[in-house]
């Protein structure tokens, strides 16, 4: 996707010369994110080489997150806390589905089964269960018993702090106390000499610095575009954001399943919404109180409280026997499109 590069200096100046164009923006922009997207996953990769399929399915989902943590920042500042929601939900959905489905189905298409670690597995399936339940509670807690923004708040940045504390734990677990659960069994393609650490650390801030400037132009565009379209800002966050912001992730798992290194996989796909569920979402809440023109909620819609909580359901039960084939992962990619289906023709009100 190199070619790609040149979408970068064009977004920029389709937003100094024409700011009124708002959909060639938004698309050059998200085009512009998929190869420094990808250079981003390249890096990680790299980084991974020298570490650990473990740690480096922490790295890819930390800096392949890094993506999506910018467009969230960008648009808590601006206010468009529907779009970060939406774009949270849309991470955890399309990483458990949309990646780790084209993982398995690529993965299975050349081999015909792949193994990786049962247990590990399962450790981080029961993880996102825990965010699904501490998303389900606000949302719930806000309509049985029509609490008031204020009580709202603290309630979210209570359970925030709970989760930081909980994913803090999950890091030791999975990179100290437990980590054999996480090493994989696949060591780097042989006669291939890993990438020096210098290089890829500049290759990544690079990367996480130019998707910094492209964020910012495409959420400035978000809004009169899904005017536009009448499309709800629900299915622009849940997926088109994501997807965008998933687009690291996305690239590097398919590649590791495809070196029949499922274990790498399942770290950078099923990983990766650990992190956003436990980490992003709580920073998010916990920045707005400094950084948005006002505090943001764990009070989610009550369509993506479901979304998240099907997508984690199906993801247990495909993931927990420790082996993967390409039927599994038609499976997933299929319950992703229904969900964009519903989600696309559902009569959700347009951004005003």
């Amino acid at each position: 996707m190199n070619w790609l590069l040149v979408l970068v200096p064009v977004a920029i100046g389709l937003e100094h010369l024409a700011p009124d164009r708002y959909l060639l923006i938004f698309a050059t922009a998200c085009l512009a994110i998929l190869p420094l997207a990808a250079r981003m996953g390249h890096a990680t990769e790299a980084l991974a080489e020298r570490m650990g399929e473990g740690v480096g399915g922490l790295l890819n989902a930390t800096f392949g997150n890094a993506a999506e943590l910018i467009i969230a920042l960008a648009a808590l500042r601006a206010g468009l806390y529907d779009v970060v929601k939406a774009s949270i939900a849309g991470s955890i959905v399309g990483n458990i589905l949309l990646v780790l489905g084209a993982a398995m189905l690529a993965g299975g298409m050349r081999h015909r089964e792949q193994s990786y670690n049962p247990v590990g597995a399962r450790s981080q399936a029961t993880m996102l269960t825990l965010a699904a339940i501490a998303l389900i509670l606000p949302a719930a807690f806000q309509v049985a018993a029509g609490t008031t923004p204020e009580t709202l708040g603290y309630l979210s940045v209570s359970i925030s702090v709970v989760l930081l504390l909980v994913y803090a734990c999950f890091l030791g677990f999975s990179l100290v106390t437990h980590s054999a659960l996480f090493a994989g069994s696949h060591a780097a393609e042989a006669g291939k000499p890993p990438a020096s650490v210098a290089r890829a650390g500049l290759e990544l801030a690079l990367s996480t610095a130019a998707i910094a400037w492209i964020s910012e132009i495409m959420v400035g565009a978000i809004e009169p575009t899904a005017h536009e379209f009448g499309l709800s800002a629900v299915f622009v966050g849940v997926f088109v954001v994501a997807i965008v912001g998933n687009a690291a992730e996305h690239a590097t798992a398919i590649s590791a399943a495809m070196k029949n290194r499922m274990d790498l996989s399942l770290s950078i796909a099923i990983g990766s919404s650990v992190q956003v569920a436990l980490f992003v979402a709580p920073f998010l809440v916990l920045t707005s109180l400094f950084l948005g023109p006002a505090p943001m909620d764990l009070a989610f819609p009550a369509g993506l409280v479901l979304i998240v909580l099907l997508s984690v359901l199906i993801t247990g039960q495909v993931a927990g026997d420790g082996r993967s084939d390409w039927l599994k992962g038609v499976q997933l990619l299929a319950v992703y499109l229904v969900l964009g289906l519903a989600f696309f023709f559902l009569p959700i009100a347009p951004i005003p």
